[in-house]
């Protein structure tokens, strides 16, 4: 996310487990054969766990609404989080080769880009255009983040110009993701999203409805709109009855209600908190987020200093993607085996997998051994 944006203020309650010690991760599942909605893949064996990352499309220098200017420069004061292939040019085409062929690699089946509106045109839109240009852009399917976390859409016009833009640049693609053979977006805060509409007289609702018959009248199904939510009444009844087809999250940051976590063990258990809480409570699908961590101070710091020092290792993350799996053999059709990992690369943010001189492959190949096995 940029700079600039604040966290979504979400609802916890303590009622999932902790960290646990590697013998108490080591849980043992059955497999379970049912019918339910899956992510169309480019497989021609379709993987039993749909895994997804956000990228941050925020490194490449001098762009409007960019962090910084510089910002690798920023990064340079935390070498632990300097990428394994160096500062490199985002953008261009073969980074993005190299991205979709390590991500194809590892069990990560699509990619969410952050995505901005300025009213008129996207923002940071490079990585997500070489993507589309790569020779290898069919191994990683894409959707869109979008990062709604500012006063945009400020008219019925700047939100109906944004819909058509995705129609005509990206649903056509044949790696744009789809559930349902409807595009799949993100919304970063569906809280956000009806405050955006009521703000210019208009509802969810209505921009959802909106956002379908467009992209109906260009020979969709509709979108498949995921709704970023924390586990609280927006869950429970708003995103069900305002046009949402699932719920998910960018990152939550609370370990219990008020209080941000002081450690990765606590964020963890925000986490869990928070997966347990939406599938039980909502009706709607829940694509299980999860997190390689937190800490903000490249970006300036958090809130809350202490919360920067929620960051993770390889092995305690590898107890996180567990639990989420777990969760998705317990509920396969209310999670259509399918999460969402944030992030690929937050440097900024201390949320990141991306292969770095500290850890090389190690979180990779975490989620490769979690997921990538049947």
């Amino acid at each position: 996310m940029l700079k600039n944006s604040h966290y979504a203020t979400l609802v916890v309650s303590l009622i999932a487990g902790s960290i646990m010690t590697p013998s108490q991760a080591a849980i043992t599942t059955v497999k379970k054969t049912t019918s339910y909605t899956t992510i169309s893949s480019s497989k021609t064996t379709k993987p039993l766990y749909q895994i997804g990352v956000y990228y941050y499309p925020g490194w490449k220098d001098n762009q409007v609404g960019g962090a910084y200017a510089l910002p690798w420069n920023q990064i340079a004061s935390y070498p632990e989080r300097k990428p394994l292939v160096g500062y490199y040019p985002e953008g261009d085409v073969s980074v993005a080769e190299q991205t979709i062929q390590q991500m194809h690699d590892y069990a990560i089946n699509f990619v969410a880009y952050d995505w901005y509106w300025d009213g008129q045109k996207p923002q940071l839109d490079h990585a997500i255009k070489a993507h589309f240009a790569a020779n290898n852009k069919n191994l990683v399917k894409v959707s869109l983040l979008w990062a709604n976390h500012n006063s945009i859409p400020r008219t019925q016009t700047e939100f109906t110009s944004m819909v058509n833009y995705w129609v005509t640049n990206y649903f056509n693609q044949p790696e744009y993701l789809r559930i349902d053979n409807k595009p799949v977006v993100f919304i970063f805060s569906a809280t956000m999203l009806e405050a955006q509409a009521n703000s210019f007289g208009s509802t969810t609702l209505a921009l959802i409805n909106q956002a379908n018959q467009i992209a109906k009248s260009a020979g969709y199904a509709g979108i498949y709109f995921v709704g970023g939510v924390g586990a609280d009444a927006t869950a429970y009844t708003f995103a069900p009855q305002n046009g949402y087809n699932a719920l998910s999250a960018y990152n939550y940051h609370y370990y219990q209600p008020g209080a941000y976590s002081h450690s990765y063990a606590e964020l963890d258990q925000g986490y869990r908190n928070q997966w347990s809480w939406i599938l039980s409570g909502s009706p709607l699908p829940y694509i299980i987020p999860m997190t390689a961590g937190w800490n903000k101070k490249p970006w300036g710091g958090s809130v809350d200093p202490l919360h920067d020092n929620s960051v993770s290792t390889p092995q305690i993350f590898a107890q996180h993607l567990q639990a989420a799996k777990t969760l998705m053999n317990v509920y396969p059709s209310k999670t259509m085996k399918t999460g969402i990992i944030c992030c690929w690369n937050e440097f900024g943010e201390g949320s990141y997998i991306q292969p770095t001189v500290k850890y090389g492959t190690q979180y990779l190949d975490q989620v490769k051994a979690t997921f990538g096995t049947q």
